[in-house]
């Protein structure tokens, strides 16, 4: 398999999926005579990468930050590229609500209502009760309504770097899988059902987001690991970070997929023709920024403060993110893009 100029490297794999073997990822140079113009060699040519414009080779690994799959289109290095830092989106309250969609101003005098008023029902619940049935919590928005449009034009500043539209639930299109297919039942070995009461704790959620009270993250470009997020006030373990949201569609139909390290595994089913991904290309919300351990390193599982976790919720695969232990404030969000006990390929990750 050719690397480079037919686009195509090792296959990223949806998260939660195996990745393919390739057996061009040798060490050796055979008759590759492009080197990476970072590392100066001509090593595992399948994950070499060719500039559009100036020809130079880069390891996808190499580059900063770095790449898990082959871009889909052109491709041009960073010197031919000029890369700069993302233009932020305009800090103006009109302009941020229309982006979001928010129903109601922000800055509303009951704008943190729902969530104090939730805040104040767990006060009366014992710490012992809490822990041992492990409740799901809803994310506390920041009290600043200034801060929390910084925290919004932040994560519309990568959407929009990304040419990507704001969603909050998952879509389904024309052309893809129907909203018939996602049945939690088709779960290879089952799927756990969320409780009653975490239901009503992410509707809580979902509808602080559509009121302008955001989750308090907020989103940084990195020169290594790209966009990424950081907590901007303390959050407990337990907590409703996001739900990861996109189109859904087949795994099968997302085999040659350039894009697939952002997509993620929604349905694991017995039957491979009914196994479901969610591809938030076009739509998502911030769980698209939140950046994978590298799990090939002790260091790298230190990091992990979220996990993922798919649920049954009434009848359909959700898949949340969800804190794993307490957060500061000005932590940056990690959590493990495997499972299943196989691999995605995160050794080069930061």
């Amino acid at each position: 398999m050719v690397a480079v100029r037919r686009r195509r490297t090792q296959a990223s794999n949806p998260r939660s999926e195996p990745p393919q073997a390739d057996d061009s990822d040798s060490d050796s140079n055979s008759d590759w005579d492009t080197v990476c113009q970072e590392c100066n060699s001509g090593k595992q040519p399948a994950k070499l990468l060719l500039c559009d414009k100036c020809d130079k080779g880069f390891h996808l690994f190499c580059l900063r930050p770095i790449l898990v799959s082959v871009p889909k289109g052109s491709w041009f290095c960073p010197s031919c590229s000029k890369h700069q830092i993302p233009k932020s989106f305009p800090l103006v309250q009109t302009k941020i609500i229309d982006f979001f969609r928010i129903k109601r101003s922000p800055d509303s005098s009951q704008s943190s209502t729902s969530s104090d008023s939730v805040g104040k029902k767990r006060k009366k619940t014992s710490l012992v009760m809490s822990k041992k049935k492990r409740k799901l919590l809803p994310y506390i928005p920041t009290n600043d309504s200034q801060r929390r449009l910084e925290q919004m034009a932040s994560l519309a500043t990568a959407l929009r770097a990304s040419n990507t539209k704001f969603s909050n639930e998952l879509t389904y299109v024309s052309g893809k899988a129907p909203r018939s297919s996602n049945q939690a039942a088709f779960e290879k070995g089952g799927m756990q059902v969320l409780s009653k009461d975490g239901v009503e704790t992410l509707a809580l959620c979902k509808h602080m987001m559509d009121r302008g009270e955001c989750p308090p993250l907020m989103v940084v470009f990195d020169p290594y690991e790209g966009f990424a997020v950081e907590a901007d006030r303390f959050m407990k373990d337990w907590t409703i970070i996001t739900e990861y949201v996109g189109d859904v569609d087949y795994l099968s139909n997302r085999e040659d997929d350039y894009d697939g390290d952002s997509m993620m595994t929604l349905l694991h089913a017995s039957d491979p023709t009914q196994c479901l991904v969610i591809c938030p290309y076009k739509c998502s919300n911030i769980a698209r920024f939140i950046s994978g351990i590298n799990n090939h390193s002790p260091e790298g599982r230190k990091k992990q403060n979220l996990k993922c976790v798919r649920f049954n919720i009434n009848g359909e695969a959700r898949v949340l993110l969800v804190a794993n232990r307490d957060i500061s404030k000005g932590e940056r969000l990690y959590y493990d893009y495997n499972g299943y006990e196989h691999e995605y390929p995160t050794e080069h990750f930061v």
